[in-house]
């Protein structure tokens, strides 16, 4: 048996798999989703160790030990999970006893295989069909696993074992491979990953914290306390606010009474707080009385307002008028003091729609 072979083969494979485990840390590593739409092409060692009912000749004695050989493969990433590869090898057999080595005869392996990995890294699994031709040309199904480890962005090498089964001898082989393999085609991402993450930071800076970020924000310096758009704008809503002014006198008379005062002077706040707002103010009287009596008595009752609108609380004139409209809107049209101290009143009603930002 040859002992010597072997042990250089086992000795080989351990510092592979040796190096790779060790300087793991050592390569950024492209991820399975960069890797998709690339090509591989490689080269490989195998040694396939033969099921031991296989013989050479029809002495028992004939019996196979093992073979050595190299080999190459292409392969397409598919998915990032996903590799489809396609695989040829030759190596010498070998027997157990030394006495047949004059009848050894060479072998092939062609194989179809697909690696999943299932963290889309280093660590593979594999399943697919061999033909294996040992003596005779025979399809075999094999399922193993692998480890592979990048040395660039283009390269790696890898270790992986698989258990081969011949269908029609129902034989168990078990061939292992270390390879080196290298990247093309398609476009290779992983450069972009290793530029300074300074850049990335940079673009992803959002000044005025409304969560969106400088480079995509249309309304910097929005406050933080502000809902915004995908724009890193303010949103805003319609928000309407009126106020009405109802103030009744005595008969015959535009004088203002004490009661009313507060009724004045929250119209005048409301004006102060809305300076583009102008006001109208409508003067009416109850029915006694001629029609132009009661139209002029209207539009005194109206100006007595007025005055005190601007008098006392400083509201601008030219933001103010009167109209007088005598007993043409009756409240109450029922002819009893009730119904006339109803209808003797100015009215004045204002309303104003501002957009309000929504809050957070």
């Amino acid at each position: 048996m040859k002992t010597t072979t072997k042990t250089k083969l086992a000795a080989l494979i351990g510092a592979s798999l040796l190096t790779s485990t060790f300087s793991s840390f050592a390569n950024e590593q492209p991820t399975g989703s960069e890797l998709v739409g690339q090509y591989t092409a490689g080269f490989h060692l195998m040694n396939i160790q033969t099921d031991n009912e296989r013989t050479f000749t029809a002495d028992s004695n004939s019996y196979m030990d093992q073979g050595n050989g190299f080999g190459g493969e292409v392969s397409y990433r598919w998915l990032p999970s996903t590799e489809f590869r396609l695989s040829y090898a030759q190596f010498d057999l070998q027997a157990e006893y030394s006495e047949f080595e004059s009848v050894e005869p060479d072998g092939s392996s062609l194989a179809v295989d697909l690696l999943f990995f299932p963290t889309e890294k280093n660590f593979y699994v594999i399943g697919g069909v061999n033909n294996l031709d040992i003596g005779s040309s025979q399809i075999s199904g094999n399922l193993g696993a692998g480890y592979r480890h990048y040395l660039s962005n283009k390269s790696a090498i890898y270790f992986e074992s698989k258990a081969n089964y011949q269908f029609s001898d129902r034989y168990d082989e078990l061939t292992t491979q270390v390879g080196f393999i290298y990247f093309f085609g398609g476009e290779s991402r992983s450069s972009s990953t290793s530029k300074p993450t300074a850049i990335a930071a940079a673009k992803a800076i959002d000044s005025d914290k409304d969560g969106v970020i400088d480079s995509k924000d249309k309304c910097p310096s929005t406050p933080m306390v502000d809902k915004v758009n995908v724009n890193g704008c303010t949103i805003f809503v319609d928000s309407s606010t009126s106020i009405q002014l109802l103030v009744n006198f005595d008969n015959n008379q535009a004088i203002i009474k004490p009661e009313f005062y507060a009724e004045v002077e929250a119209m005048a706040n409301f004006l102060k707080a809305n300076p583009s707002i102008n006001l109208e103010v409508e003067g009416h009287t109850s029915s006694p009385g001629t029609n132009a009596h009661n139209k002029a008595l209207s539009v005194t009752r109206g100006n007595a307002i007025v005055e005190r609108l601007v008098s006392v609380y400083q509201i601008d004139r030219s933001r103010l008028s009167v109209v007088g409209y005598g007993e043409e809107r009756l409240l109450n049209a029922a002819n009893n003091e009730a119904a006339h101290q109803q209808n003797r009143r100015i009215i004045a009603n204002v309303s104003v729609t501002k957009k309000v930002a929504v809050k957070r």
